[in-house]
């Protein structure tokens, strides 16, 4: 059995990472979808509500090869201790490859049992970040194109604009 992680900050959870989460779904035997835990970055949301939002999504979107599951430490490590073989990131953009590429190559260097898998995100999502989405809401904008339904509310509560 291959099992992939797909890694993220998720914060929030857009429809760009379902997309990629899904697709990687169909590929692997079992994905893990891990949040780092980085007390070093200001998120809009904590590592529980994003993984509890990760698992809505996911069980709304009926995979059911994949878990939400917390990383403390390095990736590479966290990898090696579940026996996953491969790590899934999605690119939208050039800029997105230089940054995932030196993390692949750090990964590797790390655990040389880790290959990573680049995924291209789907053309109706290149444009989605989960800061646009921080962004939009933020100004009271309508989110509902950008991230899962079952999921809406629950960011619309923690970052529009009153």
């Amino acid at each position: 059995m291959t099992t992939a992680i797909c890694p993220g900050s998720f914060d929030p959870v857009t429809l760009g990472h379902l997309d990629i989460i899904s697709r990687a779904s169909k590929i692997f035997d079992r994905i893990i979808v891990a949040v780092p835990v980085n007390p070093d970055k200001r998120y809009s949301f904590t590592v529980e509500e994003r993984l509890e939002m990760l698992r809505r999504v996911c069980e709304t979107a009926g995979l059911l090869n994949v878990e939400c599951d917390r990383v403390e430490g390095l990736l590479a490590d966290y990898a090696r201790d579940r026996g996953a073989a491969v790590v899934v990131k999605g690119l939208r953009a050039l800029t997105d490859f230089e940054y995932e590429f030196q993390q692949a190559l750090t990964n590797k260097k790390l655990n040389p049992s880790l290959e990573t898998m680049f995924l291209s995100t789907s053309a109706e999502h290149m444009f989605l970040s989960s800061s646009m989405v921080k962004q939009v809401a933020g100004f009271g904008g309508d989110i509902s194109h950008f991230v899962p339904g079952c999921i809406l509310e629950t960011i619309r509560e923690r970052l529009c604009a009153e």
